[in-house]
């Protein structure tokens, strides 16, 4: 009897954990946590509308974000006309303030 109990306990025990660890995360956690949400929510805003655009192969250029709305694209392109109308694209985006490119341009060869 007392060894199922103090089973029964360390099981409730086990189950509450996670949730008292969310509920006393600190406040630079949840900022964390908050920042994490936001770059996300503007790298997916973006991505999406460089999909929509058809700007090139998007799978060469990748997206990054920070929680202030500045924007990072690198990768590469075969044109700089695709390069730039990658940078306005991302510039039209919800949420971006800033957009700061590094794509190369890599004539493709024949």
């Amino acid at each position: 009897m007392k060894a199922t109990r103090m089973l029964v306990c360390l099981l409730a025990a086990s189950l509450a954990a996670p949730i008292c660890a969310v509920a006393g995360a600190s406040e630079a956690e949840s900022a964390r946590a908050t920042q994490y949400v936001k770059d996300s929510a503007i790298t997916a805003a973006v991505k999406t509308k460089l999909a929509a655009e058809h700007v090139g192969n998007i799978s060469d250029i990748r997206v990054a974000a920070d929680e202030d709305g500045i924007v990072w694209l690198t990768g590469s392109t075969p044109t700089q006309e695709t390069a730039d109308h990658a940078v306005e694209t991302a510039r039209c985006a919800d949420g971006v303030v800033e957009v700061k490119s590094s794509i190369v341009v890599v004539r493709e060869t024949k």
